[in-house]
């Protein structure tokens, strides 16, 4: 005769129910082992014992990889099959759940400005009063930052324009000294040309009475000099 079928029941000893455990669970890990080589799948199996102890086997060691794909899949497949008013009835929870949220973020939001403190315990207080300092300080550590990040900006900007206007600067002086250039070889030109100009002769500045004495000693000696050439050239005539 073949051996019979063992019926499924709690195992009442409790020694014989550790190792039954014990050998079954080592089969169980065993099996989800090669299904998983053998045919290629991803397998993730999960044992607690009944002291809590915990067994596991995830295909590559990606336990949290199946799991997800699995939280994936079953969400889809609730969204397919689950009848409207359950759809509804969820829609209505995370409503619910969303509203209380913006309610605690409102509150939270009136504590940090000052207002509604009278509900808060003295231990509520002190930690919002620790928030708010490292708040305080992080916000300063940033605005320093900016800051010094504007100075050093301008400081390049002020070097960059400081540059061009010493440039600016040696461009005009060299178009005026170019410029200035013919002018003062014209000028020189004019001077070299005016040395050349004969030097008019001293005048003789006299005047009144003593002016008109020289002109008339001027007139006899001119007379006498001119005499004998008219007395020479007349007696030449009357021969």
């Amino acid at each position: 005769m073949g051996r019979g079928r063992v019926q499924l029941k709690r195992i009442e000893n409790k020694i014989n129910r550790q190792v039954t455990f014990s050998k079954r669970s080592t089969g169980l890990l065993k099996k989800a082992h090669e299904i998983s080589v053998l045919c290629d799948a991803q397998v993730a199996l999960i044992v607690f014992s009944n002291k809590g102890k915990l067994f596991e086997y995830a295909t590559d060691s990606c336990m949290e990889q199946i799991l997800e794909r699995y939280e994936r899949y079953s969400y889809a497949e609730r969204q397919l099959v689950e009848p409207d008013f359950e759809s509804q009835g969820n829609w209505t929870f995370e409503y619910s759940r969303l509203k209380a949220k913006v309610e605690v973020l409102q509150r939270n939001h009136r504590h940090y400005l000052g207002e509604d403190l009278d509900s808060l315990t003295l231990r509520e207080i002190q930690s919002l009063e620790q928030q708010l300092d490292t708040a305080h300080k992080q916000i300063r550590l940033r605005k320093n930052q900016l800051m010094h990040e504007s100075i050093t900006e301008l400081q390049k900007k002020e070097k960059a324009i400081q540059e061009q206007n010493n440039l600016l600067a040696k461009k005009i002086k060299e178009k005026e000294k170019a410029a200035a250039q013919p002018e003062v070889q014209n000028w020189e030109q004019q001077n070299h040309d005016l040395d050349l100009l004969p030097q008019p002769l001293p005048c003789l500045n006299i005047g009144g009475t003593q002016q008109d004495e020289f002109l008339q000693v001027r007139r006899n000696q001119l007379d006498l000099t001119l005499e004998p050439f008219y007395s020479c050239h007349l007696g030449c005539f009357a021969a």
